[in-house]
């Protein structure tokens, strides 16, 4: 029996009443956790080299740090959706904020690189399972007309999250050790536990069985596509990257033959049958290339190309992110009364202007000149996520929010991917005109992004709401 409310319920006939003091306080769980995942990846980049030196691991090796935290999240994302249709959202999240919370520890405590590889494999896991549902819980905790103020609030927090993460990583390591890191994680991941734990809505479950075949077969696919991306942005041999490769293909094209006929499928190919949702789903991907090629290839493009010192470096991204932060609630209320679609592909002509105008800048620019072009991109990507969000979880059906959900954290870890390996790509292409030319490529992935959006302006809708 389901045990969701019309109180708490995003679909529910009175669900337009303002938001409750108790969904308030969930939402506050919900965004503490996001936060905590996000700020992990970006801080852990940051101090990779102090633990490779601490830890004696070759920056090789060192790697995995990072790679072990991005395989868990993104194999295990699909599932863990699928799974909180089935036994309820509340349930997936926390679990997975008790997850990430004692993996944080061991984290903190790992006295080799192996022990920190796999307690950031359980991290990567509770992460995933934060990720997955995060935006099916904000559709029960928001009212349908304010649905989009609610995902401009979770884009404004992964937008700072993302910002802040590697100056708070500086600052942590100025004064003290790695540990602390991971450690901090721990106050913070209890106090989001007891926030959320009276608060979170039980939002329905579902009458299908959970496919562990499927599952697994899933895992494989999307750990052999995501390993395939990274070997290829770190130039591993052609064969290890064909190897991966196939091994996606096969194993994907033997979970679709599996779920062939299932009412709610764990990869959702049926959810991709309604235009809206297969679109944004692309926006998605594309947009966040774009990003992905943009965030890899510009420290190397200011150091190398218009030879800005390290710390000259940090302050030129800093515009980006910030604006992104600024933008996205005003571009989530604003996707409240105007279709996605179109905001969506006016902030991404926006991103793709402002790309290639970094593309083409002359040499020995000013400061001036560089900071304008970073906000108009920040300005643009903002203006696109939480439309692009709301278009997602709208043009999905309520019982099937965990799916759309873990398809919006699936697509923009795929868009980031695959935007970094391009960059490599551009690397030995081009060499040192490899930032320019991974611009430029990212300027093409957001104009391809924009047409996407609009097209969702003229495509029918499963919704009677402002799906497109």
């Amino acid at each position: 029996m389901s045990e969701t409310t019309s109180a708490n319920r995003g679909d529910a006939p009175f669900a337009d009443a303002p938001m409750s003091a108790k969904n308030r306080r969930a939402m506050a769980a919900v965004m503490l956790a996001v936060a905590l995942a996000t700020l992990d990846t970006a801080i852990a980049n940051t101090a990779l080299p102090a633990i490779a030196t601490d830890l004696h691991a070759a920056p090789a090796a060192s790697v995995w740090i990072i790679n072990a935290y991005q395989l868990a999240m993104v194999a295990t994302l699909l599932p863990l959706a699928a799974l909180g249709d089935i036994i309820g959202h509340r349930r997936i999240y926390l679990s997975g904020l008790a997850i990430f919370t004692v993996a944080s520890l061991a984290c903190a405590l790992a006295p080799t690189l192996g022990a920190l590889a796999a307690a950031r494999v359980l991290q990567g896991l509770g992460a995933s399972a934060i990720m997955s549902v995060n935006t099916a819980l904000i559709r029960f905790l928001y009212p349908p007309h304010q649905l989009g103020r609610g995902l401009g609030a979770n884009a404004l927090v992964v937008g700072v999250s993302f910002a802040i993460g590697p100056t708070l990583a500086s600052l942590i390591l100025s004064v003290g050790t790695w540990p602390w890191l991971f450690a901090v994680n721990v106050p913070l991941g209890v106090l989001a536990f007891v926030f959320a734990l009276p608060a979170l809505p039980h939002t329905s479950t579902g009458k299908h069985a959970f496919d562990p075949v499927a599952a697994v077969l899933n895992v494989v696919t999307f750990a052999a596509l995501i390993f395939a991306l990274g070997e290829s942005a770190q130039r591993a041999p052609m064969i290890e990257v064909l190897v991966a490769a196939a091994i996606a293909l096969v194993f994907g094209a033997l979970l679709i033959r599996r779920e062939a006929g299932h009412p709610a499928p764990m990869l959702p190919v049926d959810l991709f049958k309604r235009p809206v949702f297969a679109l944004s789903a692309l926006t998605a991907v594309c947009s966040f290339a774009a990003q992905g090629l943009a965030f890899v290839s510009l420290p190397f493009y200011f150091e190398t190309v218009l030879m800005r010192s390290q710390v000259e470096t940090g302050f030129l991204m800093t515009p980006w992110p910030v604006v992104v932060a600024a933008a996205a609630p005003i571009a989530g209320r604003l996707s409240d009364r105007y279709p996605p679609g179109l905001l969506g592909a006016i902030g991404l002509a926006i991103l793709s202007a402002g790309m290639a105008s970094l593309a083409l800048m002359q040499p020995h620019p000013s400061v001036g000149s560089i900071v304008w072009r970073m906000a108009l991109c920040g300005a643009g990507f903002g203006f696109f996520q939480s439309p692009n969000l709301r278009a997602i979880m709208s043009s999905a059906p309520p019982e099937r929010s965990g799916g759309a959900s873990g398809i919006v954290a699936t697509a923009r870890l795929i868009g980031q991917t695959t935007g970094a390996a391009l960059v490599a790509l551009c690397f030995g292409l081009v060499g040192r005109h490899g930032p320019t030319l991974a611009l430029t490529l990212g300027a093409i992935f957001a104009g391809a992004a924009s047409v996407a959006s609009g097209m969702r302006l003229f495509a029918p809708s499963h919704r009677s709401g402002r799906g497109a």
